[in-house]
């Protein structure tokens, strides 16, 4: 029998010691906020906090756990940090699919927990383990901007080859498509 820490309370499971974390809170306590993607720690959809350090739980035996506190999506929102990440998400609609979001929101809660005002190279370097089959990155990245500084971002605007072409403009991104509200209703 362990006794877990998770989110703040402690729960007592009756599992294998090599059992994977990510199992044990799935398929045992039911939280179901962390996700299995490869299963060998190399897409970050199964990421929780270890004592505030983001760790895969897909291949952490429940036994390396020990008194660690565990976070997970369920519960990283209790914190100041966690709390702006996740507002931050919602802001700047990073979500796309979703699958891949617990885990980024995750990666990037640990990124502004240690470093609060990261560049974009740590940013790179914290999220590089988080795989995104959409391509939210540039969304990512601005939420963590503004989860850090509190202000307020817009999203990019994309360069568009046609607007160039039209405008007399040849070099890449000088002309811009952009939508007026008037046009957008």
């Amino acid at each position: 029998m362990l006794i877990l820490n998770i989110n703040g309370e402690r729960k007592s499971v009756d599992v294998p010691d090599d059992m994977p974390l990510l199992w044990v809170l799935r398929d045992v306590i039911g939280l179901t906020g962390t996700k299995f993607g490869c299963g060998i720690a190399q897409c970050g959809a199964c990421t929780v906090h270890l004592d505030g350090l983001a760790v895969r739980s897909c291949v952490l035996p429940v036994s390396a756990v020990g008194d660690k506190a565990i976070t997970t999506i369920e519960g990283v929102g209790a914190s100041e940090v966690g709390r702006k990440v996740q507002q931050a998400w919602l802001a700047i609609e990073v979500v796309q699919c979703g699958y891949c979001q617990s885990g980024q929101i995750m990666s990037a809660t640990a990124l502004l927990a240690g470093t609060p005002a990261p560049s974009d190279a740590q940013i790179d370097a914290a999220m590089s383990g988080n795989i995104c089959r959409c391509g939210t990155y540039v969304r990512i990245r601005e939420a963590i901007k503004q989860a850090a500084t509190g202000r307020k971002l817009v999203p990019q605007t994309i360069p568009n080859e046609a607007a160039a072409a039209s405008s007399g403009t040849d070099a890449p991104g000088q002309a811009f498509l952009s939508v007026r509200q008037e046009d957008a209703a």
